[in-house]
């Protein structure tokens, strides 16, 4: 009895070894993009726990109200994507309301120009990413979007991708109120309005034709994310470069975050409309120059190419119009931080008066 006891433990062990060994192949084969920033955001499950935990009590009454809804599912979304201790609860505040399964995530692309990249969408080859509770799936949608492109807009660019923070950002936040989300990253780098609107249109129909054959509903089943900062102000730490045309002080402080409500109310706010995209692109990029600012919204090509798929989208489905809900604004100076230096956390920039940077967020439902 004792030997057949054993022989029958020899083999569990066996069978449990080669499972190990298995996994452990199967992971090796996967293509997993790892975390790269450790220190503005969340990357164990703990910490991103004690994060939407803290950020909690920081909700404005108003807005609590809302990001409590259950029956609120944003089809499109705009969120920022600075250090935990900064942004705070505007991350929850926008997500806790996306719910879909499959989020197409418009990221920043601010190495582009580093590699040479504009003019084309930035897909990645991964096939998950490395989420603070286990990896993150990519969704095979992804492939049938890129098939349903043409070839000259959009390209496959690891390395961009692996050098980017603003979708990073998105993953711990997703994953903490849904394990099985699964992602697309789209990095939008410089391009005209015109090579914008032909992008836009050929995005709009892919989704548009993937979600028929398959039939899924836009809200429940996929959801669009824009990441992005707002204005980036100031005279000190930003390269050399002066970020301040109202002034850097209090008064000029006070001028730019008029602008940035200014912006709010007349480009997110209401019924989502293709006028009000090519708004946002009048108040961010130079006339004369698209590569250049205008006003310093790192996302001013990520955030209208989004809201124009988001359009497009609508009006090709026959779907309700998309209604911009404005859920807050702030500043890196305006409120308290979150506290996250006991979290292993920390900062990857100064917050200063001389040296800040805004905030928005906004769902359309």
């Amino acid at each position: 009895m004792k030997s057949t006891i054993i022989i029958y433990g020899l083999l569990v062990l066996l069978f449990a070894n080669a499972c190990t060994t298995n996994q452990k192949s199967e992971n090796a084969a996967l293509r997993i993009r790892p975390v790269m920033d450790t220190v503005g955001f969340a990357h164990h499950g703990w910490q991103m726990d004690s994060v939407v935990s803290r950020t909690g009590s920081m909700f404005k009454n108003e807005l609590l109200q809302v990001a409590q809804n259950e029956e609120i599912a944003w089809r499109a979304a705009i969120c920022p994507h600075d250090d935990y201790t900064y942004a705070s609860w505007l991350y929850p505040a926008v997500i806790k309301n996306l719910k879909a399964k499959t989020v197409v995530i418009f990221g920043v692309a601010h190495k582009a120009r580093n590699f040479g990249l504009e003019n084309r969408i930035i897909f990645d080859s991964s096939d998950a990413w490395q989420g603070p509770y286990g990896n993150l799936k990519v969704s095979p949608l992804r492939k049938n979007i890129m098939e349903k492109l043409d070839r000259e807009l959009y390209l496959v660019h690891d390395s961009l991708q692996m050098a980017e923070h603003s979708v990073e950002s998105m993953i711990p936040f997703l994953q903490h109120q849904n394990r099985d989300v699964e992602i697309i990253s789209i990095l939008v780098p410089n391009m005209p309005q015109t090579r914008m609107d032909t992008i836009a249109k050929q995005l709009s129909l892919a989704l548009n034709s993937i979600a028929v054959e398959n039939n899924l509903s836009w809200g429940k089943d996929f959801a669009m994310l824009i990441t992005t900062d707002a204005v980036h102000y100031g005279c000190e730490e930003w390269g050399g470069k002066n970020y301040a045309p109202f002034g850097c002080d209090s008064a000029g402080y006070k001028k730019a975050v008029d602008r940035e409500h200014e912006i709010i109310a007349s480009c997110f706010t209401g019924e989502l409309t293709n006028e009000k995209a090519n708004n946002f692109i009048r108040y961010t990029v130079q006339e004369n120059d698209y590569h250049e600012y205008k006003w310093t919204w790192c996302g001013r090509y990520a955030v209208p190419l989004g809201l124009k798929v988001a359009n497009n989208l609508q009006q090709i489905s026959g779907s309700e119009p998309l209604e911009g809900l404005p859920l807050g604004y702030e500043t890196s100076i305006s409120h308290k931080e979150l506290p996250v230096n006991d979290l292993r956390m920390g900062k990857t920039a100064i917050a200063t008066v001389q040296h800040w940077v805004g905030y928005a967020a906004v769902g359309y439902r």
